[in-house]
């Protein structure tokens, strides 16, 4: 290693990888390393790995030859729910030199310090139901918007997910640690915070899965006083978890935003049965609902998974006819991909590939269609939009207070400011 110690670093998958990126990033910074953008020269380069992309070997692998080919002497540590799931796999990969699973990934810098290069790849990884500890984080990509993670783990057994096998149990932060977290990032100038977790709702059990007395009400209820931040966004909440009053809550709220992402994976009783979620779609229509009685301009946005075993055409119509008659925003689509270890496997028949990508094609199309249809609904209107400082080609963008996506000529003045804009 150079005497300046140089670390780059890169992320593959959700928000709540971002937040845990940014604080190792932050850990080794305190540590006397320097950071560097990923595709410079760097003495380390970390992989945050994701386990919901269908391709995380192939990505790894990818990522980790173009490192080969620009500093073979770097050193290449992965970790994140790729690397908890498969450590052998990824250790096989050339040039892998530390492979971290989920319990070793907040000691980064601890075990950098013992590495040697030509060495055999080190694999620190741990049996998953060990894995109690909870570490806040959060993101300061840009001073605009931060991701503060708040929860971690699941305690759901969906039948198609490798989560809780990567993540370990459900646990959370303290209200008063999350809140003083919340004034770390207000203090460092960002204007929105985006609350993230594995199962969000799920808010308000100790590392060891002991439930405290608060809960996530507890939690928006005290964010909602603190100074300096001026929006707050939940990132993904389960509808069964998302409780009338927390509605309610956000329809008279100044700081929580309009917003809400709430997965459903599918439309039809027999396969969300198959799936094992702890709803039925009857509820989720009654969600929707009354978020739309109660805060009619709000953005809905949907997760869901086209192509699961036993799929039939019949089902996926099923599916498509009820997210087209639901009163949402936009969706994210997601092709069934097989994991291993989860119950999904013993389903069948299996949905060949060309029918999944046909039915994700048509979501998608759909999506298209309720997004535009959404935006069109606030023409004439005047909506509070948070410009990002990003000059992109002369252009800048921004989200509406209800997720609307503005994009506008630069103005340096704009950017971190909240403006009033007249949506046309």
């Amino acid at each position: 290693m150079s005497q300046n110690r140089t670390v780059a670093f890169h992320t593959l998958g959700c928000k709540l990888n971002f937040s845990e990126t940014s604080t190792l990033s932050r850990m080794l910074e305190q540590e006397g390393f320097d950071k560097k953008e990923f595709d410079d020269l760097a003495d380390v380069y970390v992989i945050n790995t994701c386990s919901v992309t269908d391709n995380a070997d192939k990505e790894c692998r990818q990522i980790v030859r173009r490192i080969q080919k620009r500093a073979p002497e770097s050193f290449v540590v992965i970790t994140g729910c790729y690397a908890q799931l498969k450590p052998v796999q990824i250790a096989q990969i050339p040039g892998v030199d530390l492979v971290l699973g989920a319990a070793e990934k907040f000691n980064l810098a601890q075990h950098i310090s013992t590495l040697s290069k030509g060495n055999p790849t080190t694999i620190c990884s741990c049996d998953i139901a060990d894995v109690t500890g909870f570490t806040a984080s959060f993101s300061q990509n840009d001073r605009t918007r931060c991701f503060l993670k708040v929860q971690d783990g699941c305690d759901y057994n969906c039948s198609f997910c490798t989560i809780p096998m990567a993540r370990g149990k459900s646990r959370s932060d303290l209200v008063s640690n999350v809140v003083a977290q919340a004034k770390t990032v207000a203090a460092s100038g960002a204007k929105e915070i985006v609350l993230t977790g594995v199962n969000l709702g799920d808010f308000g059990k100790g590392p060891n899965g002991e439930k405290h007395t608060e809960s996530f009400f507890d939690l928006i209820q005290a964010l909602d006083t603190i100074e300096g931040i001026e929006r707050f966004r939940i990132s993904s909440i389960e509808p069964n978890l998302l409780t009338p009053e927390i509605i309610e809550f956000v329809a008279k709220s100044k700081k929580f935003m309009p917003h809400f992402h709430i997965p459903l994976q599918s439309g039809s009783a027999e396969i969300l049965g198959l799936m094992r979620r702890r709803y039925k779609k009857e509820l989720y229509q009654e969600r929707v609902a009354l978020i739309k009685k109660m805060i009619p301009h709000c953005a809905i946005g949907v997760d869901v998974i086209v192509g699961f075993p036993g799929e039939t055409d019949a089902h996926f119509k099923e599916t498509f006819d009820f997210l087209h008659d639901l009163d949402i925003s936009y969706l994210h689509v997601f092709t069934y991909s097989e994991r291993d270890n989860t119950k999904a496997l013993e389903i069948k028949p299996v949905v060949p590939i060309a029918s999944r990508n046909e039915r994700n094609k048509a979501l998608r199309n759909l999506s298209f269609m309720k997004l535009q249809y959404f935006t069109a609904q606030h023409v004439g209107n005047t909506r509070k939009v948070l410009f990002e400082d990003f000059n992109k080609n002369g252009m800048m963008e921004g989200y509406t207070d209800n997720y609307i996506r503005i994009t506008t000529p630069y103005r340096a003045e704009w950017a971190n400011q909240i403006i009033d804009w007249e949506m046309r």
